[in-house]
This record gives C-alpha cells, structure tokens and sequence, in this order.
C-alpha cells in the first residue's frame, strides 16, 4: 500500500510555476503531433527569408577579401533560376516524404496496433526532418522575391549569401533525405517500436514513481538477494468512502491523462474534505458520470456552499484528452504491448515469434512495476492528515493486463503459453513474497488453458515443467539447471 505523500505545497502557486503547469499538458499533447516542429520550421524560414537579403544589402560592397569566391558568383537570372529549382525540388522531396510517412503509420496502424502511432507520430527525427525541408522551401521562396535584375529601372540586386544559404540548406535537406529513409526503414520494425514502447515507459514510471524501490533483503538461509524480497513492509488501508458521500463527477469525456495533485489537495484542504479519487490515468471518462467521491473529515456535512465548489475544483485537477499518453498513465505500454501480441496471434496474421517479444517486454516492465509501491496513492496534508486517495493499478491490475489477451489467443500456441509462464517465473521473483498471490492466480489460469489444449505430449510435458519453475520461484527457489 502507498504511503502518505506530501504534493507541493498547498498554498497558491507564484505565476511562474502556473505557466509552467499550464505548458505541460499542452507540450505534452503537442509532442505526438507532426504539424508543431515543421509549422516552427516554416515561420523560422520566413524571418530569416526577410533577413537574409537585408545582411546582403549591408556587406555587398564592404565584402571581406577571398568571402566572394566561396559564394554564389551568378547573375540575377542564375540566382532565379537556383532559387526556383530549389523550391520546385524540395516540395517534391517533401510530398514524398509526408506520402513515405503516412504509409508507415498506416503499416503500423494495421501490423501492429493503432495505440504505436503516437509513439511513431512523436519521433523527432521525422518531425525534425520535415521542418528542415518545409523550412528548405520557403527560405528559397522568400529569398526569390528580392532577387531584381534592373530591367525595371531599379537597381538590380543578387543577394550572394541569401542564395549560397539556400544551397547549403539544399544539401543539409538531401543528406537529412538519405539519413530519413535510413531512419524509416528501421523504425518500421516491430523491434524497435516495441523499444521504442519499452523505452517510453520506463520514463513514466521513473515520472510516477520518483523514489527508488528499497533495497532487497537477503533471503533465508544466507546466499544473495533476490527480487522477491524487494518490497516494504505492507501499509494500512487507505480510508473507504461513506455512504453518504459527495459524488464527484468530471467535467469533460475522453480518457484521463494527468491527475494534478497539488490543485486536488488544495481543494480537499479547502474544504476540510477527503477526496477518493476511483479512476486510474488511462480510464475512459463521461461527463456527468462519477468518478470518485468526497466527505468531511470530520464525519459530519458540508455547509450548503461547498459540494458545488469543491466538484468544479476536483473536476479542474482532472486532465482529460482524446487518446491515452505516457505522461501519468504506467499501464499504456503494457496495453500497447498485450495489443501487439493480439494483433500478431490473429488468423491473418499468424506471427507468434512477435507476440513472444512482446509478452518478453512487458515481463521486464512488470517486474520493474512490481518493485515499486502500487496500489492507492494517499496525499496528506500538513499535519500528515490523508486529504486525497488516488486509485492506480495494483500488480493484479497490471498482470492481467499483460497476460489476459496473449494467454486467450494464444492458447494454441505453446511457444506462447511457454513464454507466458516464463514471465509469471520472472515475475514471482521480483514480487515481495506477501504480494504474490496475483501471480499464483494467474498460473493457476495457465494451467487450466494448458490442459483444455490438445497439445502433443513432449509439449504438454515442457509446459508442465515450466509451470513448476514458477512455483520454485513463488517459494524463492530458482535453480540453474536448463530451462525447458
């Protein structure tokens, strides 16, 4: 059970640390989009489109000596003819790559699963290299404008650097094109989404839980530690809502993505309340539905103007957005990753050997998660008072999610069965020995799939031995001799 935290301070915010809690949730929905980086590319492009000739105009007659040998040496036809053939090329070259880009969310999309296209959307390197071409673009645009020959009676102009600029930016872009399709075709491999997927949520769970998980003791008859003596000691309950609780309902659908809990604290304090909280980052919330619910502390009531006040700020502490992200939510690569597997155990698909990488990522974030303190999240006060209990999945939550889908439709399937068992082997050894009893549960599943098979006796006979090896380790034993 978690222990009593302490959030940030309760007392308002100064207006420096309020822009910066206003960034976050935007530069988090932001950083899976494509447009942002590109659209800042293009607007850095227009200002130094304008300048550029304007430092042209400055230096054309005080040229330091030997610089005019290294720069565009054409007329002003020639340095039209550049500019043009720059900007017809790159809007080309970009077509192709957003057309290239697109394609590989689509293949991603239907291989793999639709929840990897935010991680592939977020990829700065494609961003990056769209902005570089956009941006390639209209700097030659912006450039051609200022080019005059003097045929119209003004003074004809041919910004020397502008152009030579515009060339370096060309080949800067063709070098990026190369190193583009290089990047694409190895992150449209499903082993490096799936790091990608691996590496994204270890983030969130370093962000969620900040402390490290305590050290393992020693087990029992001397020898060294191992990962199923890993966890404190267990907590109390956290408090469990009265009957006649306030119900608090959230102010706008879609999934829950970021609970802010100094402004969630703050409110309860305000209201000398206690606030449970029963939705988990990732949820799916409806407007008007409850989502969790609020009494005194002292066990009496609220004055009349306090339940409306106190709903709008708990609806305000609560973050909600179209699609699931990794900000809060330590459960979304486990979700990507079990869809993965589902997705490549289908008919159409047939491909087990990636739904055994898949089930092997997400044994290596269980029993990261299991080494930590799941379960409630309890915000205290001052006087270390439990003001806010925030629900978050426990390790029954998280194992069924990992394991569920892959065990049903891989059923069939005994290199998936085996890997299954393997991660409940790893698992057991990670988890404190009073918390196994999820892992026990699910083996129990296991074999009861593994008998309403019709397997082949040698490998009914593996997966049998394996599901021992997870019993010897729920009983801390693992020995070394070779794995079935």
């Amino acid at each position: 059970m978690s222990r009593c935290l302490l959030p940030p301070a309760v007392p308002k915010a100064p207006s420096g640390c309020l822009v910066v809690l206003l960034v976050l949730p935007v530069s988090d929905t932001l950083r899976a989009q494509l447009w942002p980086l590109p659209t800042l590319g293009v607007g850095l492009a227009v200002v130094a489109g304008v300048g550029m000739p304007r430092v042209d105009k400055r230096i054309q007659y005080d040229m330091p000596a030997g610089l005019d040998d290294y720069l565009f040496g054409g007329n002003a036809d020639a340095a039209r003819s550049v500019l043009g053939a720059i900007a017809g090329s790159m809007i080309t070259v970009t077509a192709l790559t957003f057309s290239l880009t697109v394609l590989t969310l689509q293949l991603a999309s239907s291989q793999f699963s639709p929840r990897l296209l935010r991680t592939f959307a977020a990829d700065r390197y494609v961003q990056t290299t769209l902005a570089l071409f956009l941006a390639t673009f209209t700097y030659a645009l912006t450039v051609l404008r200022t080019v005059r020959t003097g045929e119209d009676g003004r003074t004809g102009f041919v910004p020397q650097v502008s152009v030579t600029v515009a060339f370096m930016l060309t080949l800067t872009s063709v070098l990026a094109l190369v190193l583009f399709l290089s990047h694409l075709a190895r992150e449209i491999r499903i082993e490096t989404m799936m790091s990608s997927v691996h590496t994204a949520a270890q983030r969130t769970i370093r962000r969620v839980f900040p402390a490290e998980p305590q050290e393992p003791d020693a087990p029992e008859g001397g020898g060294e530690p191992h990962g199923s003596h890993a966890a404190g000691d267990p907590r109390g309950l956290p408090p469990e809502p009265p009957a006649n609780a306030l119900l608090l309902t959230v102010g706008a659908s879609g999934f829950l993505t970021a609970v802010d809990e100094g402004t969630l604290l703050r409110a309860a304090v305000e209201s000398d309340a206690v606030v449970f909280i029963n939705r988990s980052p990732g949820s799916s919330l409806i407007t008007g539905t409850p989502v969790g619910a609020a009494w005194p502390r002292d066990g009496g009531s609220f004055a009349p103007d306090i339940p409306a006040r106190l709903t709008a700020d708990v609806a305000g502490a609560l973050t909600t957005g179209p699609e699931r992200t990794d900000r809060q939510d330590v459960a979304l690569g486990l979700r990507q990753f079990a869809d993965v597997a589902a997705k490549a155990l289908s008919p159409g698909v047939n491909d087990p050997t990636t739904a055994v990488h898949a089930l092997s990522h997400a044994s290596a974030l269980l029993c990261e998660l299991a080494r930590h303190d799941l379960g409630p999240r309890l915000l205290c006060d001052d006087d270390q008072q439990i003001r806010a209990v925030l629900r978050r999945p426990d390790l029954e939550d998280l194992l069924d999610l990992a394991v569920a889908q892959p065990m049903r439709y891989g059923a069939a399937e005994p290199a998936v069965l085996s890997r299954i068992a393997m991660l409940l082997r790893e698992l057991a050894w990670s988890v404190a020995p009073g918390r196994q009893t999820p892992v026990a549960a699910a083996l129990t599943r296991l074999r009861a799939t593994i008998d309403a098979q019709d397997f082949h006796p040698a490998e009914r006979l593996q997966l049998t031995e394996l599901t021992e090896l997870v019993d010897q380790a729920l009983a801390g034993q693992w020995p070394l001799g070779p794995t079935p």
